[in-house]
């Protein structure tokens, strides 16, 4: 990566140098490179992280940057709408499960990581990549596991059932608590789901994804007779948003719950006594969540490509990933890194996420969510028939395919 950001800027020098023929030329090269500054796109809940990133950057390259709050739920929609107008950024943070459909709508560039690709997990490198191209550079590799309140328990179930008796013996309002809000969330429930061999598309021998879903059939029917079920006992509720889950956690109201690595750190400043545990298994076969790769992408349209390789090459770096591993609290994706964390909790998580399985970023995906989400709802609450809902959803999902 060094190799290739030297040779560009020598290019781009030695252009400009013969075209004017003289240091004035490269004067005005460089007064250029230190006014330009760098546009940067961060979620809520990582804009102060990446602004702390940001400030490191800056002190070493002198390059500014530009970090602009977003909102998740449609940061890359924006994204996708924006940069063929040039109004976009150059570089967004986003999970590794929206590169199909960025690549797809050609608003994402390769990048090519070099040597340094053997410097990341194959998890983090997997992520990244779609039809054999890297697409930009991975800094978390994370999956929801379960956190246990010690004070109330100290069981360590191995299936749902077994965590719901230990959860009622705590006697507390909730046995077990997980988001779920009006629109569902597939993303938290997705280890369940696979519990009942029911994933959302099939794998092929090398792992990728193909488009054909394969949450239908007998096992899907058992998983959606089973949401049925627990929401019949008020298990799973479609009022209980983050925050309320987060809440109830946080004010000893459940001893469970099932959430990422991003709610730690609130969970510490409580001075929680707390454990993260495998999921455990509803139907039988191993639990495993959605897998996601925290990544920087770069704009296929961004104005500042040399700025880009140089803030790229930075994040490739041991000190930055670090720094964005302490600002974050997730699980790094650079080994070195990884293997230098001493944190009990960020282990645990790890070795949970190395069970799990990447979610999707095929391009189809992005039709699945809504459906999928919507439709657990309406399973949980009663508001439709279990399997007459669960193959309706699955005929509205590839009919989207087809468009």
């Amino acid at each position: 990566m060094r190799r290739g950001i030297a040779a560009l800027v020598a290019m781009i020098m030695t252009a400009s140098l013969a075209a004017c023929g003289g240091s004035t030329s490269a004067t005005k090269n460089q007064s250029d490179a230190s006014t330009a500054v760098l546009t940067v796109w961060a979620d809520d809940t990582r804009y102060t992280q990446i602004q702390e990133l940001a400030k490191d950057f800056t002190a070493s390259s002198g390059i500014k940057v530009n970090v602009v709050q977003k909102s998740e739920s449609n940061m890359d929609q924006e994204f996708i709408t924006q940069v063929p107008t040039g109004k976009g950024p150059d570089v967004t943070v986003m999970a590794h499960d929206k590169l199909g459909s960025l690549v797809s709508n050609g608003v994402v560039a390769p990048v090519d990581l070099g040597e340094n690709k053997d410097k990341f997990s194959e998890a983090a490198i997997a992520g990244v990549t779609y039809d054999g191209q890297t697409y930009g550079v991975p800094y978390s590799v994370e999956s929801v596991a379960l956190v246990r309140n010690n004070k109330l328990t100290t069981a360590t179930p191995k299936t749902f059932d077994e965590m719901i008796s230990a959860g009622k013996s705590a006697g507390v309002k909730y046995p077990f608590i997980v988001q779920m809000g009006d629109k569902g969330d597939p993303y938290h429930f997705y280890a369940f789901q696979t519990s009942f061999g029911a994933p959302v598309f099939k794998q092929g021998k090398d792992g990728s994804y193909t488009n054909q879903l394969a949450l239908g059939g007998q096992n899907g029917q058992n998983y959606a007779n089973w949401l049925r079920t627990q929401g019949k006992a008020g298990i799973f509720n479609p009022s209980i948003t983050s925050d309320i889950a987060k809440e109830a956690f946080l004010n000893g109201q459940s001893p469970y719950i099932v959430t990422g690595p991003w709610n730690v750190t609130d969970f510490r400043k409580a001075n929680m006594d707390i454990t993260i545990l495998p999921i455990p298994s509803a139907g039988g076969q191993p639990a495993r969540p959605f897998v996601g790769v925290q990544m920087f992408y770069q704009s296929s349209k961004t104005k500042n490509p040399v700025l880009v390789a140089k803030f790229f090459e930075f994040l490739q770096t041991k000190a930055a990933q670090a720094k964005l591993q302490k600002l974050g609290g997730r699980v790094p994706a650079m080994k070195e890194v990884a293997k230098e964390v001493t944190d009990p909790d960020i282990k645990a998580f790890a070795q949970v996420a190395g069970e799990g399985v990447p979610m999707p970023a095929i391009p189809e995906m992005g039709y699945v969510w809504d459906y999928w989400g919507t439709t657990e709802v309406d399973i949980a609450n009663g508001s439709q028939a279990p399997q007459a809902a669960w193959n309706a959803m699955i005929k509205n999902i590839e009919s989207k395919f087809k468009k």
